[in-house]
């Protein structure tokens, strides 16, 4: 299974921020599982890399963030992608159509974020770290 993960899991996983954590760090670990592939995209890196400088200073922000990039596959934001977005009427905040068409381009099967409704428009499934453990990480 492909997912994408928003900006906000990442931010999540790099501060430890409780108690999205104990949900976001599980699902990033999933990159080491052959099951899954894990995805984001340079501009949620780069939103995530801001958010652990204001916390961490920007050495220890740029070690998590090189950390990351080591099991993460990056999805690029591509120059279709680019032109898709702004033709699409129904998105309205550019950086989500980005991270959607990143998404949508390498095939994922969802996006993981925390702010659900920012991808009202998505043809893909989009959950929250804790419905997407829920639903596919928990054994009944």
């Amino acid at each position: 299974m492909r997912i994408f993960l928003d900006a906000n899991v990442l931010v999540s996983v790099l501060n430890k921020e409780y108690p999205l954590f104990t949900f976001s760090s599980r699902i990033v670990s999933l990159a080491s599982s052959p099951a899954y592939e894990v995805y984001t995209s340079p501009i949620c890196l780069a939103i995530a890399f801001y958010f652990a400088e204001k916390k961490h200073k920007a050495v220890l922000a740029k070690q998590k963030i090189d950390l990351l990039c080591n099991y993460l596959n990056i999805a690029p934001n591509s120059a279709p992608g680019v032109g898709y977005t702004l033709q699409n009427k129904s998105i309205h905040d550019f950086e989500d159509g980005l991270e959607y068409y990143a998404a949508k381009e390498n095939k994922c099967h969802c996006i993981i974020t925390e702010n659900t409704g920012d991808f009202y428009f998505s043809e893909l499934e989009v959950l929250t770290c804790k419905d997407f453990f829920e639903k596919y990480m928990v054994k009944s």
